[in-house]
């Protein structure tokens, strides 16, 4: 599989379902060569092409998001929990979307008196469900079955606070070791978390490692720390040694 092909991929599962036409805007190739991108993707049984775009093989959004919890589940566990060593009692934090993300909400339930703010739906419920009730949802549109909010509402929100810490999810890495992403809306919500932080964590376990996204998020010196569930390939640490980035392995 190629470089592009495992991107546009990865566009699919995180959407569910794209155009042909977005996918070439979005690698800034034509709409043929995208068109027979996904037809190889297709005969790999990786996804479905459909009229006018490609979908998920098994059909629905729920199921790129399903599958996503099946990725290093102990991994992301233990990066939740080197999260919530770092993380003081009483601290405000902004918490992104994502499956990573979500793990780190889990493990922060037992912080005492943490002022939580979020832009994803799923970290709410897992607040909820843990009996923490007092969480400040961004407003926006919903993207994705994970509920992540996004659009000016969220970003609007996101600057009335001023947070500790932000915790950010992330879909891979620039060969500088900067982080990246996918969606360019759901990039433009973290940025804006990143403005209003004193600090800010990323977070990836080793499947994020040599996947490429297609927009960056930060350079790696505005990253305050990467937590990561194993030692970071050799492409990572010379870049993060390079720009003085300090890394956590859970």
């Amino acid at each position: 599989m190629t470089v592009r092909q495992k991107e546009i991929l990865a566009v699919v599962q995180e959407l569910g379902f794209t155009t042909i036409e977005t996918l070439a805007a979005r690698f800034g190739v034509s709409a043929q060569t995208i068109r027979r991108e996904i037809i190889r993707l297709q005969d790999g049984n990786f996804l479905q092409r459909f009229h006018g775009g490609a979908g998920l093989a098994s059909g629905g959004i729920r199921s790129a998001y399903a599958q996503k919890l099946t990725v290093s589940p102990q991994g992301k566990q233990r990066i939740g929990e080197a999260v919530a060593g770092v993380i003081p009692a009483g601290a405000c934090v902004f918490l992104d979307v994502g499956t990573t993300v979500e793990a780190a909400a889990r493990a922060l339930l037992g912080k005492a008196g943490l002022r939580i703010v979020t832009a994803s739906v799923s970290v709410a419920n897992i607040f909820c469900q843990g009996g923490i009730f007092d969480v400040v949802v961004t407003g926006g549109v919903t993207r994705g079955a994970n509920g992540s909010l996004v659009g000016q509402q969220a970003i609007a929100s996101i600057a009335a606070f001023r947070f500790d810490y932000a915790i950010l999810g992330i879909g891979g890495f620039d060969d500088d070791g900067a982080p990246m992403d996918f969606d360019l809306e759901k990039i433009a919500v973290r940025q804006a978390a990143m403005a209003r932080a004193c600090s800010t964590i990323v977070l990836a376990d080793h499947s994020k490692f040599d996947q490429v996204g297609t927009a960056r998020i930060a350079d790696p010196e505005m990253i305050d720390l990467f937590v990561i569930d194993a030692d970071p390939t050799e492409r990572l640490r010379e870049a993060w040694q390079r720009g003085g980035s300090r890394w956590l392995v859970a």
